[in-house]
C-alpha cells in the first residue's frame, strides 16, 4: 500500500496527508458531529416529517451539508418523505440527482437544439463547400 498524497483540506485550506477522505480529520470530526446532530434529530418521532430547512433550522447544520448527507445515502429520503434538497438550477425540493424534473427537461431540450444548430451549419458548410467546387470546375 502507498503513502497518501499531501493536500490541502478544500473546507479549511490545512495541509494533511490524503488517504480515504478528501478532508482534513479535524474536519471530518467536525463533519460527523453534524451528521450524528442530524440523525438524532430525525430520529425522533415528531421530527420525522421535517423539511430540510427544518433540519437545518432544529440542528444547526448547513443545507448544504445536509444535502451532502442524502446524496452520500446517509440520510434516506425513504424514512423521511417530506426531506430532500434543493434542485440546483431552480431551488424545487427534489429527492434524487442535481436538478428537478422540469429543469433537467429543459437542458435537455437546449442541448438538443444546439446539436441541431450544430448540424444544421456544419450542412450548410458542407453544401457551400460543394457549391464552390463545382463553380471551380
Amino acid at each position: 500500500m502507498g503513502l497518501g498524497q499531501l493536500a490541502n483540506c478544500p473546507i479549511c485550506d490545512v495541509l494533511f496527508v490524503k488517504g480515504i477522505r478528501d478532508v482534513c480529520p479535524s474536519c471530518y470530526k467536525e463533519q460527523e458531529k453534524q451528521y450524528e446532530l442530524c440523525a438524532s434529530f430525525l430520529r425522533k418521532r415528531e421530527n420525522r416529517g421535517a423539511t430540510i430547512y427544518q433540519l437545518s433550522e432544529g440542528t444547526g447544520v448547513e443545507v448544504k451539508e445536509i444535502t451532502r448527507f442524502i446524496r452520500e445515502g446517509r440520510i434516506s429520503v425513504q424514512s423521511n418523505p417530506n426531506l430532500g434538497y434543493p434542485c440546483e438550477s431552480c431551488g424545487e425540493i427534489i429527492q434524487s440527482g442535481a436538478m428537478c424534473t422540469n429543469c433537467s427537461g429543459k437542458l435537455q431540450r437546449e442541448i438538443t437544439q444546439q446539436i441541431d444548430v450544430e448540424r444544421r451549419l456544419t450542412d450548410d458548410d458542407r453544401k457551400r463547400d460543394q457549391a464552390y467546387k463545382f463553380r471551380k470546375e
